[in-house]
């Protein structure tokens, strides 16, 4: 049973949670207000599917803490989504808006659906019915959700279009991740795997790795992993090992991200792609790079497989990817992890840059929005490293530190405690 509960996500973010409240020497009242959302909503979303049928799905919207402003976080479509998930998904949300210091707390939502068995119709379906389900619970200025696992920019503008039907206005800041065509961010898409990259190059030039041809092992390339490959690519990295759900390979030489994520889109794997070798995944997670880039799904680095990474470091793309038994083993060996509410916070800064550019109306340029997310995830890396280095914690006990002083500190000023 210990094992079982130690992949529960709501219990690990509880955990981090509660060391960082601990660590930082807050009152009791501090964890006693941040170990549970203020706010989770479960609901029956009955659709109309093609052959006539009614279908109904079981979604979810929780929203853990507003001290700071409104809350902030993606909607996932997956078949394992869960009260619980969804719970620990919306902490830490809190905390990754706090980590580059944007004014939100954290949410999070999601459907039990697998979207590849609906059709285009009743995706669309579904998604306004999400809305239909939980709309007076959102707003610009009280919950502001955005894309995640499945879910994607169309998706987005179907549900704000459902959203300003509803209230009878345009809502545009409603939710974020939107396409540019509706009001969207330049860069936004690949805002998320930009930040990884940026923060796998902070990291290295504190570890002394030249980054130019550095080796990368690269977990998942969907959205996020294959953005994190191209800016890599960019800074003179080398993907040398991609893993994927259906199979994983490698190539010595390194990959040409987009040659891969094209062979992918054709052949929907990456077994097979010209002059690669297939391995196990075990392999993977046990390959002598420089730098592990798990930009999959949570819980994929736990004790044993921590035991087993040679990597120099292990760069946070995904939510929730180590257990915390696998912290613990790769503490133990010395080896840097920066945690996902800090490596991968580029996604949800830019989501906000582009709340910011609906509520004034005004847009920026792909340039002007990478220049910023730069400065934020830069900011952010030295802020918490210098918290590292001063109370010789772990890079996430750090960032829990970070956050939970900015949450707590707005708290207190508004007498919550």
């Amino acid at each position: 049973m210990a094992h079982q509960d130690n992949l529960n996500p709501f219990l690990n973010a509880q955990k981090q949670v509660k060391e960082a409240c601990d660590r930082l020497g807050l009152e009791a009242d501090v964890y006693e207000i941040l170990k549970q959302p203020l706010k989770v909503l479960e609901v029956a979303i009955p659709v109309k599917m093609d052959d006539g049928s009614v279908k109904v799905f079981t979604g979810y919207r929780a929203q853990h803490n507003d001290a700071v402003g409104p809350t902030k976080g993606g909607i996932r479509f997956h078949p394992n989504v869960s009260r619980d998930e969804v719970m620990a998904l919306s902490i830490w949300m809190t905390f990754k808006c706090c980590v580059t210091g944007i004014p939100y707390g954290g949410g999070k939502g999601g459907v039990i659906v697998d979207p590849r068995t609906l059709s285009q119709g009743e995706l669309e379906r579904l998604s306004r019915g999400y809305i239909d389900a939980t709309y007076k619970l959102l707003g610009e200025q009280v919950d502001v959700p955005a894309p995640d696992v499945n879910t994607n920019g169309q998706i987005m503008a179907w549900m704000v279009d459902q959203y300003n039907k509803l209230v009878g206005r345009s809502a545009l800041g409603v939710i974020t991740g939107k396409p540019v065509e509706f009001g969207g961010s330049k860069g936004r898409t690949a805002a998320t795997g930009f930040g990884v990259a940026v923060t796998a190059r902070e990291a290295a030039k504190r570890l002394g790795i030249n980054f130019n041809g550095a080796t990368i092992a690269l977990q998942g390339i969907g959205n996020v992993g294959s953005h994190t490959g191209y800016n890599m690519e960019k800074l003179g990295g080398k993907v040398v090992a991609v893993c994927e759900w259906n199979g994983t390979v490698y190539k010595e030489d390194g990959f040409d991200m987009h040659a891969l994520v094209d062979y992918m889109r054709k052949n929907k794997t990456i077994v097979g792609f010209p002059g690669s070798k297939e391995i196990t995944k075990s392999e993977f997670f046990a390959l002598p790079v420089d730098i592990l880039v798990p930009a999959a799904l949570e819980n994929e680095i736990t004790a044993e497989v921590a035991e087993t990474i040679q990597a120099k470091f292990v760069c946070e793309a995904a939510n929730g990817p180590t257990t915390p038994d696998g912290d613990e083993v790769l503490n133990r060996r010395g080896i840097l992890l920066t945690p996902d509410i800090l490596t991968n916070a580029g996604g949800v800064t830019v989501s906000y840059f582009e709340w910011v550019q609906n509520l004034y109306g005004y847009y920026w340029t792909e340039k002007e929005v990478e220049e910023k997310e730069e400065r934020a995830m830069v900011d952010a890396f030295n802020a918490i490293y210098k918290i590292k280095e001063e109370y010789n914690v772990p890079m996430r006990t750090a960032a829990y530190m970070h956050s939970v002083k900015k949450v707590a500190a707005a708290m207190k000023v508004r007498g919550w405690y």
